[in-house]
């Protein structure tokens, strides 16, 4: 019997193994932008916590929310501590106010979009109704 010597890969094992590798990126690649989103959501959802924190100190010392401003001279920030989200006082009165974190960068097509956060504790997201709070906070 005559012993044939193979040596490297044929056309046919080199095309599977493309094809394999794009079926695994196809798959693979969304999932991890989605794990990514969700994971630069923590930064919006702290920086809304903190801002939140400094506008009830700011209440306390002064009996209403009015004047409480963000940025350099504010109390905190306009940007959230990584730069993933654009922080904003969206409302405000003497006893409430309304909170946003926009994405921004790399974080911007995120599905919940932005992140909101009032006086009450009461947390929201975009203005998609279909979206799920429980899912982006």
């Amino acid at each position: 019997m005559a012993r044939r010597n193979s040596r490297g890969v044929t056309l046919i094992e080199v095309v599977i193994a493309i094809a394999v590798l794009g079926i695994l990126l196809g798959v693979g690649l969304p999932s991890y932008r989605a794990q990514l989103a969700k994971a630069r959501r923590a930064d919006g959802r702290a920086a809304l916590v903190a801002v939140a924190q400094r506008m009830d100190r700011f209440y306390a010392e002064r009996g209403t929310y009015v004047g409480a401003t963000l940025g350099s001279s504010g109390l905190y920030p306009s940007k959230s501590e990584q730069g993933f989200y654009t922080l904003a006082i969206s409302a405000q009165s003497a006893t409430a106010y309304a909170l946003t974190a926009a994405p921004t960068g790399s974080q911007t097509g995120d599905a919940c979009g932005t992140l909101g956060y009032n006086e009450q504790g009461q947390q929201s997201v975009g203005n998609d109704a279909t979206l799920n709070v429980a899912l982006c906070w």
